[in-house]
C-alpha cells in the first residue's frame, strides 16, 4: 500500500520556522519525485516545491524561494521541507505527492495533474 504522511505542521509566530517531513512506503522511493503542495483556506492548490529522484535537484515557486528549502534523505525514503521567516499567508494545509520519474514524456512535477500519490496533509499555521 503506497503511503505518504506529511508531519510538522502547528503553530508559528511570524518569522518563525518549521520542518516539515513526507515519511514514504509502498513504493520505490529513487524512481519517484517528491513534490510539496500547500492549499489556504478558500483558495486553490498551490505549488510550492519538488525535488529530483537521483541528484537531490530542488526547485521552488518563485513567491517561496529563499525562505524555504527541501531535502530528502533516501536511506529512509523521507523529504523534508525547511520553512524559515514563515509569514501569516503561508498558514495552509501542506501536501506532499510523489511523481514518478520513469514515466515518458515526464510529466511536470509543479502540476497536480504530474503526481502520482497523494499524502494527507499537515496545518500550518502562522499567527502572533
Amino acid at each position: 500500500e503506497v503511503q505518504l504522511q506529511a508531519s510538522g505542521g502547528g503553530l508559528v509566530q511570524p518569522v518563525g520556522s518549521l520542518s516539515l517531513s513526507c515519511t514514504t512506503s509502498g513504493f520505490t522511493f529513487d524512481d519517484y519525485a517528491i513534490a510539496w503542495f500547500r492549499q489556504a483556506p478558500g483558495k486553490e492548490r498551490e505549488w510550492v516545491s519538488c525535488i529530483s529522484t537521483t541528484d537531490s535537484r530542488t526547485w521552488y515557486s518563485d513567491a517561496l524561494k529563499g525562505r524555504f528549502t527541501g531535502s530528502r534523505d533516501n536511506a529512509k525514503s523521507t523529504v523534508y521541507l525547511q520553512m524559515n521567516n514563515l509569514k501569516p499567508e503561508d498558514t495552509a494545509v501542506y501536501f506532499c505527492a510523489a511523481s514518478d520519474n520513469r514515466r515518458q514524456p515526464p510529466r511536470p512535477c509543479d502540476k497536480d495533474y504530474g503526481m502520482d500519490y497523494w499524502g494527507k496533509g499537515t496545518q500550518v499555521t502562522v499567527s502572533s
